[in-house]
């Protein structure tokens, strides 16, 4: 795993220092999600529409790879998925692709993207072609903002999935931003108790 963004100060110099710490907070917590998992695990399907944990950090890093790659004219120098022939073809990685090699597919894409950032202003223009009409001029402020708020709510799918998974739960291995202490079972009793009896509410007395 590349060396966290977590150990930067929590208020940067500039403006492109904290957007670019939240981004990099997203990646972080998406990259946790799938450690110590095993091809399997990984890789299988974990809900109806098929997400998978490998899928969901693949599909992020190709995104940014994209947004902080052609669209500044940066083209990150490695293929990427066709996704105009298949929509979800960064969703999932072939299994000729070890999960070690797609993991460090998914590093050098995030590199690529960290460079651009570095190496442009804030206010520096670029074209998405995938979007259409005058909102495909964009700023990196506005990539940015974008690709922050698409990888925090991927970093939330893989939340669910892996404590689905394997009760993995919590933000990173070193701050789990969880309360210590808890007895989930009886929390998870009395969330069901107030649902049921506010349900019951609802409904009102019978005749």
């Amino acid at each position: 795993m590349p060396e966290p963004f977590r150990n930067a100060p929590f208020r940067s110099e500039t403006a492109k220092d904290d957007l670019h710490r939240y981004l990099h907070g997203a990646r972080d917590a998406l990259r946790f999600k799938i450690d110590g998992l095993d091809e399997l695990d990984a890789r299988r399907s974990l809900t109806a529409t098929g997400l998978s944990l490998l899928g969901l950090v693949h599909h992020t890093a190709v995104c940014a790879a994209e947004y902080f790659g052609v669209v500044f004219d940066r083209p990150f120098p490695e293929p990427t998925p066709d996704v105009e022939a298949d929509p979800h073809a960064d969703f999932v990685v072939p299994p000729e692709v070890s999960l070690e090699q797609a993991l460090a597919y998914v590093d050098r894409a995030w590199a690529h993207a960290d460079a651009t950032i570095e190496a442009l202003d804030l206010d520096t223009e670029g074209t998405v072609p995938w979007w259409s009409g005058p909102r495909a001029q964009v700023t990196l402020h506005q990539a940015l903002v974008h690709m922050i708020a698409e990888a925090h709510r991927h970093a939330g799918h893989a939340d669910v999935l892996r404590e689905g998974l394997d009760g993995t739960a919590g933000l990173r291995p070193d701050s789990t931003n969880l309360p210590e202490g808890m007895d989930w079972a009886e929390h998870v009793a009395r969330v069901d108790r107030v649902a049921h009896e506010a349900a019951d509410r609802s409904v009102g007395p019978t005749a």
